[in-house]
């Protein structure tokens, strides 16, 4: 047989609120207590947000040139109070493989410079869902109209990842003068991604 208990407040020994009742909110402990949940905490049968779970920064630590992806020489952040957190991203051969579903923001940023002529530089986030044929979702151009002068890009795009599988990014430089050279830096970041998981897919 059940039993049924019936108030509107519950109080500790000293008469501070531990549960409340009151137009339909219900309010658990007071100002400067330390709620603590042992189990599960769920929304309507679901599991609450953990906030951010994953955050991963990968850079280029060698200078290069030309046009095409960025395939070679990516290493994660190891320095100066670097974040991961998470499982982190794996990449290979410059395609970087997502640790779990989410919706995830790519953040893409490069500095370049030039010798000689007077050369753009286009960056690209290249995206796919079928693991197989990738979609420029973001890109940004800059230039150096004088030597030896610097310039760079920053991009960011939102990306829905329902499979770890078939949805993957990789990243895409184009230029037209080999002057152009990409900075790249072991210790600082010149040319990197990173990634932020925002939530659930």
């Amino acid at each position: 047989m059940s039993s049924i208990l019936k108030v509107d407040e519950i109080q500790d020994t000293s008469g501070n609120n531990i549960i409340n009742e009151n137009a339909n909110t219900v309010t658990i402990g007071k100002a400067g207590d330390t709620v603590n949940v042992v189990g599960t905490l769920q929304n309507d049968g679901a599991a609450f947000a953990q906030g951010i779970t994953e955050i991963d920064t990968w850079r280029v630590t060698a200078d290069f040139s030309g046009t095409g992806y960025v395939t070679s020489n990516w290493e994660r952040d190891d320095t100066y109070g670097n974040v991961l957190i998470g499982t982190g991203m794996s990449e290979s051969s410059g395609v970087f493989t997502f640790p779990s579903t989410g919706v995830y923001q790519i953040n893409f940023g490069s500095r370049f410079t030039r010798d000689t002529a007077t050369p753009y530089a286009v960056g690209e986030i290249q995206v796919t869902t079928d693991n197989s044929t990738y979609n420029t979702s973001a890109n940004s151009l800059g230039n150096v109209p004088v030597a030896n002068y610097y310039d760079g890009f920053y991009i960011t795009y939102i990306f829905d990842v329902t499979s770890t599988s078939t949805h993957k990014v990789k990243f895409y430089m184009q230029t037209n003068s080999l002057a152009v050279v990409f900075g790249g830096n072991t210790d600082r970041n010149f040319t990197y991604a990173n990634f932020i998981r925002l939530g659930d897919t």
